[in-house]
């Protein structure tokens, strides 16, 4: 059973066949790409040309009180430039009105799990150095494209077949809290490599060895548009699989995990479709699923538009504005 706003939201974006399990779950995790009327409710944020998020009604108004940081004009929000050593001193700016913000407005649950952990804001992902940097549990209320890595693990059991291990988020988490997961996944923050990441996720959160989760392999990006009562979520994923020895028992390390499971396939949609998983997951998994031939055009018949909502092209969306609004 999926949870109720996920349910009705299936029923407004369903077209005249009724969607499957799988992919009303794909849509809900797309909700903001696929209402657009959301996006014209928001504006666009700039840094210089470059757009780099979104502005919800809500924050636009709280970010009208910072106007020494933030411009607020009828058609965009930019961050005002101050020169020499922009990036820091900005970054700075901006953390010390987003701690002014987590003070003054409590009804922002996003800030409430304040992690003193910073995300890179590029311009583009390859670009060398970021245009500034941001608190991390902040850059969903921006709108900021957000990334992380998530590592399927899975054995394949003389018995059961291949099998898919899940952890279930410890309940003093900020977000998600007591959640089933993917076996581990982590946010790509500020110093870290996407495969340093990785490595170091596997041995906090589920004690993998480095000789072990060194044998796993890139599978590409997975990529949504979720939004929730937290904020904004274009979210990238960088996913890795790795095939654990079948006498490998993770456990607990750093905290942030109650317990691990592990499921046999045929288990795993089931898991996938419950309330109890963390929404935001799925993607990844149905991504899994699909490489490994579980779900295909045999019992999934509209497998094209699930792969579209798996691979959204959030690179493309963010663009960049006329000089003759420069901030």
């Amino acid at each position: 059973m999926m949870n109720h706003s996920a349910q009705m939201f299936f029923r407004m974006s369903s077209g005249i066949t009724a969607p499957s399990d799988v992919l009303s779950l794909a849509r809900y995790c797309n909700n903001f790409y696929l209402g657009p009327y959301k996006r014209q409710e928001c504006k666009p944020l700039y840094f210089g040309q470059v757009q780099i998020g979104l502005i919800r009604g809500p924050i636009e108004k709280i970010l009208r009180k910072y106007d020494d940081v933030f411009k607020v004009e009828p058609d965009s929000v930019s961050i005002l430039k101050s020169g020499e050593g922009e990036s820091s001193h900005i970054s700075s700016k901006i953390d010390s009105v987003l701690r002014d913000i987590r003070t003054n407005h409590p009804e922002l649950s996003a800030l409430q799990g304040w992690r003193n952990e910073n995300y890179n804001i590029k311009a583009s992902f390859s670009d060398p150095v970021p245009l500034l940097k941001m608190e991390r549990s902040a850059t969903c209320l921006f709108g900021a494209r957000q990334y992380g890595i998530d590592i399927n693990c899975y054995v394949n059991h003389p018995d059961k077949g291949t099998c898919l291990w899940f952890q279930k988020r410890s309940r003093s988490k900020p977000t998600w809290p007591g959640r089933w997961d993917n076996f581990v996944a982590g946010g790509l923050s500020e110093g870290y490599g996407i495969l340093e990441t990785a490595i170091k996720e596997a041995n906090e959160e589920a004690s993998v060895p480095k000789e072990i989760a060194e044998r796993m392999t890139s599978k590409g990006c997975v990529s949504f548009f979720f939004e929730s009562e937290r904020g904004i979520f274009p979210q990238t994923e960088f996913v890795f699989d790795l095939e654990l020895p079948l006498d490998f028992t993770p456990s607990v390390n750093d905290g942030e995990v109650e317990e691990f499971e592990l499921l046999p396939t045929d288990e795993v949609l089931s898991r996938v479709l419950s309330p109890d998983m963390k929404v935001t997951s799925c993607p990844i998994t149905i991504d899994f699923l699909f490489r490994k031939g579980y779900i295909n055009i045999s019992n999934e018949p509209d497998l094209p538009e699930l792969l579209e909502l798996t691979h959204i092209p959030l690179h493309t969306l963010y663009g960049t504005r006329s000089t003759e609004h420069g901030a």
